[in-house]
């Protein structure tokens, strides 16, 4: 059994041939695309999702940050009036100790003159 072919039979085979590659690799190609079409619609939803949660938690984290803010410039605000430093506090007991001090002394004199004008 022998075969001939003649040369355009051969061109004509080898360009079918190469046609067919040509398509395989084509539609090979296509699905390709086709999937790293998917996987980054895929990954960008990811993205996004998380984006959405970051942006989310930041928000929280900012609003949290105003309260506390906002909680300290209270708190600023009323401790000149409610709280007394350690100077001042010190301060006004020596002013209270001077005075009861003194009145010990009227006292005692009181006591004194009084018991020398009281025999």
């Amino acid at each position: 059994m022998t075969v001939q072919l003649e040369l355009w039979q051969l061109i004509v085979l080898l360009l079918a041939f190469f046609g067919a590659l040509g398509a395989f690799g084509k539609v090979l190609l296509d699905q390709f695309e086709k999937r790293l079409g998917e996987r980054f619609k895929a990954q960008e939803l990811l993205r996004q999702s998380g984006q959405a949660q970051w942006e989310k938690r930041l928000n929280e984290l900012e609003k949290i940050s105003r309260d506390t803010e906002r909680e300290v410039l209270t708190l600023k605000a009323d401790l000149p009036l409610n709280y007394v430093r350690r100077e001042d506090y010190i301060r006004g007991q020596s002013v209270i100790e001077a005075k009861l001090d003194a009145l010990y002394s009227e006292l005692k004199l009181v006591q004194l003159n009084g018991a020398r004008y009281g025999d």
